[in-house]
């Protein structure tokens, strides 16, 4: 079984002919960040360093320019700190971030830049502060590894919305000084407070797409109270974030429909996936028939489409969560305000929620759909994300195959 694309996706979750914007990259480019970076910059916190100056430790593949092709590469880790936590990568999910900034498609990526921010693998060793895990535990790090700590939102848990922006996994200023680098390598080093712990009995290749694709559904998911039996759920996109959505809905206990633009996932998403209904978009009779039935949408589609016809399935007081990023969000105010309906946004989720779904999923065994693949392949994987041939996400086993 061939794996479809992920992150940039159009109305049917796949992603788009012409634009190709990753859900989680839009706060990267937040006035936050921004900030942040220029104070690790020029604030006389830390200097950029360049990691090679230092014993290569480190091995990886990284993009060394804008045609994003990657190529094994030596580095160095950061030494482990007294909060520190240092992983073997075993396994590493492929997302649409990898193709975006490998390729400069932003005009913002450093180069040699190592990609990958849905990490799992083993600890191998600790700081002398770290008390939550230790030695041999399985976890997982996801697309942030740093932030202030000290603002409302990092105190609450949320540190994915800290004021002065989360340091991102790859291609961001790390507290050191030094850029940030994913995980397509063999090992990183993190603060424990950005590790997750992973069940024993949770497959590791399993669990690093739940560390950005799982989480982006799952937040809204339980921001919304989208997990009351009985209740009624619409999935618009059945890419790597639909179809997480999918399963989330069905352990939740509700009746779930997926929307889609043709009928070439209907099989997939009733038998593969559990789908209690599949309805097309374009058939304005299937449209109908499903008016004000849903009490909540989540909405994982990237490429530009029309929002009225997905809020007039919602009932009244009902939910719709987007996770995807459009180029423009357009509707009349009357398909909000009558019905008194919620329309909301979202990103990825904070540590206690990560941790959490982690847990569920666990206990609910619930697992994506994956394929694994050496990371000789991962080349070509991305070419296969830009072509939406992907279902529903890619997993580099690292530990076996970078040598």
């Amino acid at each position: 079984m061939r794996p479809p694309g992920i992150w940039v996706l159009d109305s049917d979750g796949a992603p788009s002919n012409t634009r190709f914007v990753p859900f989680f990259v839009s706060f990267v480019f937040s006035l936050g960040n921004r900030i942040l970076s220029l104070y690790l910059f020029y604030g006389g916190l830390v200097r950029p360093m360049d990691s090679q100056t230092k014993t290569e430790n480190c091995l990886g593949w990284a993009a060394t320019d804008p045609t994003g092709v990657l190529s094994p590469y030596k580095f160095s880790r950061r030494p482990v700190g007294s909060d520190d936590v240092s992983i073997k990568i075993t396994h590493c999910g492929v997302c649409y971030a990898d193709v975006i900034w490998s390729r400069n498609m932003f005009g913002d990526s450093i180069y040699p830049l190592v990609p990958g921010h849905e990490i799992a693998g083993i600890v191998k060793e600790v700081g002398s502060n770290v008390q939550r895990i230790k030695v041999g535990d399985p976890v997982g790090v996801g697309t942030y590894v740093n932030s202030c700590r000290n603002c409302e939102y990092c105190n609450d848990g949320v540190e994915v919305h800290c004021v002065k922006g989360p340091v991102l996994t790859f291609n961001h200023i790390d507290v050191d000084g030094t850029v940030t680098k994913g995980g397509y390598s063999s090992h990183i080093v993190v603060h424990e407070r950005y590790c997750f712990k992973i069940p024993n009995n949770y497959p590791l290749a399993s669990a690093a797409p739940l560390l950005c694709a799982g989480i982006t559904v799952y937040t809204p998911m339980m921001r919304y109270n989208m997990n009351q039996p009985g209740k009624s759920l619409g999935v618009i996109g059945l890419g790597g974030l639909g179809h997480m959505a999918v399963k989330f809905g069905k352990a939740f206990g509700l009746s779930v429909t997926v929307l889609s633009t043709s009928t070439s996932k209907k099989e997939e998403a009733l038998s593969l996936l559990g789908a209690d209904n599949f309805v097309v978009t374009s058939d304005q009779e299937q449209m109908k028939g499903l008016s004000k039935s849903l009490d909540f949408i989540v909405d994982t589609a990237s490429g530009d489409h029309p929002f009225d016809p997905y809020l007039s399935l919602l009932k009244s007081a009902g939910v719709y969560a987007l996770v995807g990023f459009p180029s423009e969000i357009k509707f009349s105010p009357a398909s909000l305000s009558l019905g008194m309906k919620t329309f909301a946004g979202s990103v990825t989720g904070g540590t206690k929620m990560i941790q959490e779904m982690i847990g569920f999923c666990a206990a609910r065994k619930i697992y994506p759909q994956i394929e694994v693949i050496p990371i000789q392949y991962a080349n070509e994987a991305l070419e296969r994300l830009v072509k939406r041939d992907v279902k529903y996400r890619f997993v580099i086993d690292i530990e076996n195959t970078l040598k």
